[in-house]
């Protein structure tokens, strides 16, 4: 760290003052709440001093229990309701036995006040209170989260809703928050745990032993050759989550009330630890009108998919007595339910289940390449790869080591059923990666073609037969401020090994005593393309800024986002303008990957005047 970061914190350490708990209400004494039910949904709080208080309990869902962290006594904690403009003071307050923090995720602060223990504060200790006081300069849906020992995971997070200073372009009739998160019974180290024995220990949808997956004989033995799953979707599923909305379990009733004829804007949160869920009403038009806070030309959609961290905001126009809000996982082993009611206790149906989706050839990292035109049946398109113009000089053609997987046997021409045989080719061919990427055991898999994946909707949704967001959709509503080309492009990749359950950028675990951090200039322009060399999709975040998607776009109406999905086998480009100067987190939003290490530090210079 450089010594301008250690001043820094010897600073902020000043600022966490101490705080009584004894003259605090039952449910905040962490000590009195490990017998005591926390309460579903959230309260709201607005002001120029906001109180927070971080507590523990029992949580309750659908007749299961677990321990939890409450803010202010609930899961969900509370909305945290403000104004662009105001100056506010938000005081959070630890009655913990370990030490907290929370992240104001998406909301533009001095970096010392952004919540994350080792980067720009100490974190905050038992008995502390910690002050964030600044000036709010944005609008928009957030939200907020603990960045300490996995506690997000365990019910420490809650939404944010800014009003515009001005008129808000968008007109509704009534305003709701939908915030999307998980319950398990088990302790967020116990998963991290069983995850680290076995990747594959949540995943009861395998393809190994069932026949409930339209694959055929021949490619269920590539995938077995692989040692990989085509259900291999998503790390933690619904055979231990229960998937909540604004902490209500799928059968305990969330309602959200509306009279025929009214606009509805549903503020969609994604405040899950390790979840992507698909978002749709059926019967319902949505108009998508803001991405991660930020608003955007209207699209109208049928349905869309929300990465962990990312929040969308929607527009419906609901016409009958009830229509049920299916918030399913991207695995499809379990959804969340709200309904919009017109009445209290009216019910539209719920949709099934869809059948899981399966990984296909581009999220092999094989997106464009030209097979021959053969159907490989798995959903992978092959008809844009040319075997004619690639490089296979370069290519490793013995065996190719997954982790400790031996795919040498398999071959890129087409078998009698159709799947791939590809003893001429190498999932590890680490000669593709740049030469600072660090080349181990943290590396089972190099993308050979990742191409860009702006324009595809998400595992699972590219053959469901209606409209589909994605990102190609996204259109700044007001020009962006900063109209220059960058000046630089850099370029990361996004590196795991499944099997070891490693996570990394650039084949390099974060160390806090060892790493560089990624370096900006003030203001500086810089194009960032991020490479996706996994199977699993990131979402990808960086504190303190808004970057602008190179989703092709005019380039002054590039949407802005502060999280980014980066699809498997795929690539994603952004221009960041790094004018908020600090020290920031920049990390995988999937829990465990981003505690398993794939995080950095992104350091900006202060300027040159010191204002």
């Amino acid at each position: 760290m450089s010594d301008l970061l250690v001043s820094r914190r010897q600073l902020l350490e000043v600022g966490a003052l101490g705080a009584g708990a004894l003259a605090l209400p039952a449910w905040a004494r962490g000590a009195d709440m490990h017998g005591a039910h926390i309460r579903k949904g959230f309260d709201e709080v607005s002001g120029h001093r906001i109180d927070l208080t971080v507590g523990e309990g029992i949580q309750m869902v659908q007749g299961r229990q677990g321990h939890a962290f409450a803010v202010n006594g609930s899961v969900p904690g509370p909305l945290v309701r403000l104004k662009e403009g105001q100056h506010v003071q938000l005081a959070v307050t630890n009655t913990l036995a370990e030490d907290t923090s929370i992240h104001w995720h998406g909301l533009l602060v001095p970096f010392q006040y952004d919540g994350v223990p080792g980067v720009s504060f100490p974190g905050i200790a038992p008995g502390q209170t910690f002050v964030a006081d600044f000036t709010v300069r944005q609008s928009g849906t957030y939200w907020w989260h603990s960045h300490s020992n996995l506690q997000e995971q365990a019910g420490h997070y809650g939404p944010i809703v800014v009003e515009p200073a001005g008129p808000d372009p968008v007109q509704a009739d009534r305003d709701y928050v939908l915030l999307l998160s998980e319950f398990t019974p088990l302790h967020p180290h116990t998963i991290m745990d069983k995850l680290k024995k076995g990747e594959g220990y949540f995943n009861y949808q395998q393809t190994s032993w069932t026949d409930d997956y339209p694959l055929d004989g021949a490619d269920r033995r590539m995938w077995a050759r692989m040692r990989m799953m085509a259900t291999d979707i998503l790390d933690v599923t619904g055979s231990t989550y229960t998937y909540l909305a604004n902490g209500h379990g799928p059968e305990e009733g969330l309602e959200y009330a509306f009279n025929k004829g009214e606009r509805v804007r549903l503020r969609v949160i994604n405040g899950s630890a390790m979840s992507f869920f698909n978002i749709r009403i059926p019967g319902v038009k949505m108009w998508v009108v803001a991405a991660d806070g930020q608003n955007v030309r209207p699209v109208e959609v049928d349905e869309f998919q929300i990465g962990t961290a990312e929040t969308y905001d929607i527009v419906v126009e609901p016409t009958g007595e009830a229509h049920t809000i299916v918030a399913e996982a991207m695995d499809r082993s379990g959804m969340a339910v709200a309904t919009l009611a017109s009445r209290p206790g009216a019910r539209a149906e719920v949709p099934a289940l869809r059948d899981p989706p399966l990984l296909t050839m581009a999220d092999m990292g094989m997106g464009g390449m030209d097979h021959g035109g053969m159907d490989h049946g798995s959903g992978g398109d092959m008809s844009g790869m040319d075997h004619g113009e690639m490089d296979h000089g370069s290519m490793n053609h013995g065996s190719m080591n997954h982790g400790s997987m031996d795919h040498g046997s398999m071959d890129m021409g087409a078998t009698a059923g159709g799947a791939m045989d590809m003893s001429g080719h190498s999932m590890r061919d680490t000669s593709l990666l740049p030469d600072d990427v660090k080349v181990g055991p943290g590396i089972d898999m190099v993308a050979m073609n990742p191409v860009d994946r702006m324009g595809d909707p998400g595992i699972g949704l590219s053959d469901v037969g209606h409209r589909v967001l994605n990102y190609r959709d996204l259109v700044a509503l007001k020009m962006n401020p900063d109209h220059r080309a960058p000046s630089r492009e850099m370029e990361i990749h996004l590196t795991g090994n499944m099997e070891r359950y490693m996570w990394s950028f650039d084949g390099k675990k974060f160390s806090a005593v060892s790493d560089e951090p990624i370096r900006f200039g003030f203001n500086e322009r810089v194009r960032v393309k991020l490479v996706n060399d996994t199977m699993m999709a990131h979402p990808i975040h960086l504190h303190g800024h808004f970057f602008e998607l190179v989703n092709g776009a005019n380039a002054m109406y590039q949407p802005l986002k502060h999280t980014v999905i980066v699809q498997p086998g795929g690539s994603a480009r952004f221009d960041l303008t790094a004018n908020e100067p600090g020290d920031w987190a920049f990390h995988c939003h999937l829990l465990y990957h981003m505690h398993s290490g794939m995080f950095q530090i992104v350091s900006v210079d202060f300027p040159e005047n010191g204002e």
